[in-house]
């Protein structure tokens, strides 16, 4: 392959991102003509097709490879723009783009990323991804950093640990009248309505079949935002996994009871980040595992 030019590397992020070559023409302010050019002469030097010329223009597998090179150059280029100037003088802010599920999110994570943002140095772009899948967007490039329940290492990323985070499975006291009035057995609780953040939410059924080697068999509702997801329990819709930070006010105030009470899902989670010499990003990767030691289970 020839020497990369980050030009050509510039115009196949932004026809990937913004899925047609019309809208990346427009976002690099040049012709389509020339983003055309561009991808073929990228293209040419790869020795393989990289986009698939569709609506929306996505990656090809090895266009998948080169996406992540691509990201990586320009954010060195970026760091290197950044250390060599400073904001005040015109230099725009380091995008640190980051997959993390909606839980780490709503209790711990924003804690980290104001940490770093702290400097003035850096934006954030976050893409809520539950932490089973999030790195697949490392392998596909669109991200440099995630929170992941993946341990193995995605090909040039490292992988640390952050600890566990906890959830208890919990209801209110109205729907465990209504539904458990036999008690909290496996067979009430497997009949019993549920309430999942969406469909890629395996916690429920991973709960359930700790305690009867079976699915539910449960109507579910989808509540696909963290904290109202916990509003639809207490509300009483249905029994669901809340991480403890979320449902220890509730528990509190009585307003939910636990109804597992000895059997919390602790779901060990990892930071998955490029291996590249990044000020910012180790910036993020030390404020990301400090936080974790403080609110995760060790």
């Amino acid at each position: 392959m020839n020497a990369l030019q980050l030009d050509q590397l510039r115009t196949l992020v932004a026809v990937v991102d913004l899925g047609s070559f019309e809208a990346a023409a427009a976002h690099l302010h040049i012709t389509q003509s020339a983003v055309s050019q561009r991808i073929r002469a990228l293209e040419e030097s790869a020795g393989r097709i990289l986009v698939r010329r569709e609506r929306p223009v996505t990656a090809t597998g090895s266009g998948e490879t080169v996406l992540r090179t691509a990201r990586q150059m320009l954010h060195l280029e970026e760091s290197l723009a950044g250390e060599l100037d400073d904001l005040g003088s015109g230099q725009d802010p380091i995008v640190l783009a980051v997959a993390c599920n909606s839980d780490s999110l709503s209790t711990w994570f924003l804690d980290a990323m104001t940490e770093v943002h702290d400097g003035g140095r850096v934006v954030f772009d976050i893409r809520r991804e539950d932490e089973s899948l999030s790195s697949e967007l490392l392998r596909r490039g669109e991200v440099m950093a995630a929170v992941t329940s993946q341990s193995q290492p995605v090909q040039g990323c490292r992988a640390l640990p952050l600890g566990s985070m906890r959830y208890l499975a919990c209801a209110s006291p109205g729907f465990v009248a209504r539904h458990l009035r036999e008690g909290t057995t496996t067979a009430a609780l497997g009949r019993a309505p549920i309430v999942d953040f969406d469909r890629s939410d395996g916690h429920q059924n991973h709960h359930y079949r700790r305690l009867a080697r079976r699915e539910p068999t449960g109507p579910r509702h989808f509540i696909p935002s963290s904290h109202d997801h916990v509003r639809a329990i207490v509300a009483g819709l249905g029994w669901g996994l809340i991480p403890e930070q979320l449902a220890t006010p509730w528990l509190v105030s009585g307003e939910i009871v636990e109804v597992s009470p000895d059997r919390p899902l602790d779901v060990p989670l990892f930071w998955q980040h490029w291996k590249l010499q990044s000020p910012d990003l180790d910036a993020l990767t030390a404020a990301v595992l400090g936080t974790a030691r403080t609110e995760l289970r060790i």
